[in-house]
């Protein structure tokens, strides 16, 4: 195995704004902040992962602007490869992020531009780029058929496949069958499986689910209560990583999807792999911003060499 991680996904150019609360339908509110910034769940778990310390290839499609300038920096500041083609009749995607600046909680809405017109035949004209992978992370951001399609050319070549549900949406039969790792949070899970996830014990049903639905193993991550690992020989509880007061949750799960890549790749076991993703994610809601708030991997081992990474 090369080691290597192909990520399929979208780069949005992230527009956060933090205030007191959400505007109601046709109230304006003052804001108190405003950050411009890279983003996309595919794209931030490329940086995480890279920043982990992984050998990282991210596959989308990006627009001729701005934005796909911030795009193309990012990925050479954090040491991703870039499998990309860019498209002057659309345009780079954005997001719009509220954060609650009491909590740091967000409520999110994608555009994803270019990256929505992500097709088979772009993942099928990178098929040797994943065959050659060792693990292949993709999401829902793009077209469906597009992610199923590079998790079923992975599974051909033996290459571990982990898909992020998210956004949550229905999946087509036989998809979740094609993956060794599924990686929702507490809502997509409820989404997947229609089990509540309040607390350990639900997440727990609701992995069962997910197993007897085709997956090799389920990750269900708990914000503040960590993680929920599943397979066929059982289940473990990580708990979550405490480094300091939460700045913003936004990159939570990006970091740990990444983190948890880079960690596969480099032969830990899942459950370990698991608890490198919390210390990752752990870093992540220290800072503000998603991608801007990856850690690097000298921080991880250093929290990790602590004691505090969810032992």
């Amino acid at each position: 195995m090369s080691g290597e991680i192909v990520i399929l996904g979208v780069f949005v150019a992230d527009t956060s704004y933090r205030a007191e609360r959400m505007p109601r339908i046709g109230e304006t509110i003052l804001g108190n902040s405003f950050v411009l910034g890279p983003g996309g769940k595919g794209s931030n778990q490329a940086v995480a992962a890279a920043r982990a310390g992984g050998n990282v290839h991210f596959v989308t499609r990006l627009g001729k602007d701005a934005f796909a300038d911030i795009a193309l920096e990012t990925w050479r500041s954090a040491g991703v490869t870039p499998v990309v083609t860019q498209h002057s009749d659309s345009y780079t995607g954005a997001a719009f992020i509220f954060v609650d600046d009491r909590t740091g909680d967000n409520a999110i809405i994608v555009s994803p531009g270019a990256a929505r017109e992500i097709s088979v035949e772009d993942v099928e004209a990178r098929r040797t780029l994943i065959e050659s992978a060792s693990i292949l992370v993709t999401q829902l951001e793009q077209p469906i058929d597009a992610a199923f399609r590079a998790l079923e050319i992975a599974r051909g070549a033996a290459v571990r496949t982990i898909l992020n549900p998210a956004p949550a949406a229905d999946l087509p039969s036989g998809m979740l069958s094609l993956c060794d790792f599924v990686t929702p949070n507490e809502s997509e899970a409820e989404g997947l499986t229609q089990i509540p996830v309040a607390n350990v014990e639900d997440a727990d049903r609701a992995a069962d689910a997910i197993l007897a639905a085709g997956a090799e193993a389920a990750i269900i991550t708990l914000g503040e209560h960590g993680a929920l690992y599943k397979d066929v020989s059982g289940s473990v509880h990580v708990p979550a990583v405490t480094v300091g007061e939460v700045v913003e949750t936004t990159g939570a799960g990006d970091a740990f999807n990444g983190g948890f890549a880079t960690a596969l790749a480099e032969g830990q076991t899942p459950v370990d792999a698991v608890r490198f993703a919390c210390a990752a994610a752990g870093i992540s809601v220290t800072r503000p911003g998603t991608a801007p708030s990856m850690p690097s991997r000298r921080e991880i081992d250093r929290l990790l060499a602590s004691g505090t990474g969810g032992a």
